[in-house]
């Protein structure tokens, strides 16, 4: 090879050798760098890894449907099997509302226990045990029959009900920490696709042909358990978070290996540099609970808003459309309303995967305020439509307007919510407020399904009208309230909302406070400061050093005691 061929060749792949960290270089090659991979196989395998949890939610949540009758069926045939009578109309149906009703509370008890096991175990193990209820609660339902106990059924409920409600906080997290900064809204609508795809499942598999009949219907419901053990023979392979290895565990050689693999890449100095700058912060800052999360003025605003996200959700009418579907299909002349139903899980899925193309595109804030303001328009001619439904072409519009409904729930209030309360709070508090976030999701989750059916009874079609006022509010607040979060790290987000540092960064004449970390804040842009480490035997040196803003370099800032990453 020619000697000028292989001089421009070194030159080239010079940066990936020369260690930019060290003062001596003063010479820049960021021209030449070549573009960081962001997206690798093993990302993407540890990804749809934890997306299994949020699948066996949606699968869960969907399955009671199909086979209520035969469930029905089963409580009378038990009934008199005790007793020797028919069970009761008015016995039969609390029976069946508790069945359905006490996976709302498990999910509401396993999302406030979130954060107690996130902390305790870390994100992959938590997975990992927490699969173990699944099983619990699948073989209870499968095994019911044999058993002749619908007690069974409950139970099974209650405790798979406690694992999608840690599932919820558990995935968003893990997906939120392993993902690129610059994809994490992307991937972050991962959780609320496999939640769709899971009921779309539960729909086809409860078909009566599928596992729908009288005899096949405990395999339906103990189904889950399959990929449960699934994700527990992946999960393994998968790393542990990252941000929970070098922050929780203080362990970052372990969370350089994890990161170097996740990203494709050996430079991995900027995840670790925020990651550091993050972890000084909570240095500084005594360990958030629950309590002191409500206490704080300083977390006040972001729960408040991750509280709200969360009530639009469920508080938009998703599931009541959902539950009303199958008349508005029936009323329209379709004689097997049941594929309707389908067609509209397609729909769902269809533009949860749009979202996730759109999200890093258009921004969060964007996309939920037209999620909002579609459903808004949607129910209004929903609620006309089944008003009017006696003409015909009155029906048809009902059913386009279930599906525009669905689909703008999928841009917008179905995935935004679950992700971007992981990216309003920095590594402290976010388990924390994951729980309290959840907690609010399945409240409002199992309110809406215990008080629709009435509201039907006495409101007919104008209680969509009901919802609509909600998105209305929900509207005006997503305007008002909640920031954008696009492509902004964590520390920058929470930053955002104005609280006062630390008091031990506020001083650089006493380096001696903040123990083994020196704190450098830019003096020209406080809402774009860098928390570079330092060591704290060279304090002067730390002092001298030009304040690094958010322009700077990673490997450019000049720091004779810089730490090696």
């Amino acid at each position: 090879m020619p000697l000028r061929s292989q001089i421009s060749i070194s030159f080239f792949f010079l940066p990936n050798v020369i260690n930019l960290n060290y003062p001596s270089c003063f010479c820049s090659f960021h021209p030449f760098v070549p573009q960081k991979k962001q997206v690798t196989g093993y990302l993407l395998f540890s990804l749809g890894t934890a997306v299994i949890g949020s699948l066996q939610f949606g699968y869960n949540t969907g399955v009671i449907n199909a086979p209520e009758q035969k469930l029905r069926s089963f409580f009378n045939d038990t009934w008199m099997e005790r007793y020797g009578e028919p069970i009761s109309p008015g016995v039969c149906t609390v029976v069946w509302s508790v069945a359905v009703a006490i996976f709302s509370v498990g999910g509401m008890v396993g999302s406030f226990s979130v954060g107690v096991m996130a902390n305790r175990f870390g994100r992959r193990r938590s997975m990992f045990l927490v699969n173990c209820l699944a099983v619990i609660g699948g073989l209870l339902m499968g095994f019911s029959t044999i058993c002749y106990s619908y007690e069974m059924v409950i139970a099974g409920r209650l405790v798979i009900g406690l694992f999608c409600g840690l599932f919820t906080g558990l995935t968003p997290m893990y997906v939120g920490e392993v993902s690129p900064t610059p994809l994490r809204g992307a991937f972050g609508t991962l959780h609320q696709l496999g939640v769709v795809v899971g009921i779309l499942i539960a729909q086809i598999f409860g078909l009566e042909f599928l596992l729908g009949s009288e005899k096949m219907w405990p395999l339906l419901l103990a189904l889950t358990v399959a990929p449960a053990v699934l994700q527990c023979i992946l999960l393994p392979f998968c790393p542990e978070s990252p941000r929970f290895l070098l922050i929780n565990l203080k362990q970052e050689e372990q969370a350089r290996k994890a990161l170097v693999r996740l990203r494709g890449t050996e430079d991995v100095t900027e995840d670790l540099q925020e990651m550091k700058e993050e972890s000084a912060k909570m240095a500084m800052e005594k360990k958030v609970t629950i309590a002191e999360l409500f206490r704080s003025p300083a977390y006040r605003q972001p729960l408040l808003i991750a509280v709200m996200l969360q009530l639009s959700q469920q508080l938009s009418g998703i599931n009541a459309v959902f539950y009303y579907s199958t008349g508005i299909f029936a009323s329209a002349g379709v004689k097997q309303p049941i594929y309707a139903t389908i067609a509209a899980g397609i729909v769902n899925t269809i533009f949860t995967v749009v979202s996730l193309f759109l999200v890093e595109k258009a921004g969060r804030r964007t996309l939920h305020l037209l999620g909002l303001g579609g459903m808004a328009i949607s129910a209004v001619i929903m609620t006309f439509s089944l008003y009017l439904k006696d003409i015909p072409a009155m029906s048809y519009m009902a059913i386009l307007a279930v599906m525009l409904f669905v689909a703008m729930f999928e841009l917008g209030p179905g995935p935004i919510p679950w992700f971007i309360v992981a990216e309003l709070f920095s590594q402290g508090p976010r388990p924390a407020a994951m729980a309290v976030a959840g907690c609010c999701n399945w409240t409002a989750n199992f309110l809406v399904g215990m008080s629709f059916p009435k509201l039907v009874e006495l409101c007919g079609p104008w209680v969509f009208l009901i919802f609509t006022a909600f998105l209305i509010f929900f509207f005006i607040f997503t305007f008002i309230k909640v920031p954008e979060t696009k492509g902004k790290t964590f520390d920058e987000i929470s930053r955002g909302f104005g609280a006062p540092p630390p008091t031990a960064a506020s001083s650089a004449e006493d380096p001696v406070a903040t123990s083994s970390i020196a704190v450098t804040l830019a003096a020209s842009s406080p809402e774009k400061e860098k928390v570079p480490l330092v060591e704290a035997a060279a304090p002067a040196a730390a002092a001298a050093a030009p304040p690094a803003t958010e322009t700077t370099r990673l490997n450019d800032k000049p720091s004779a005691q810089a730490e090696k990453v």
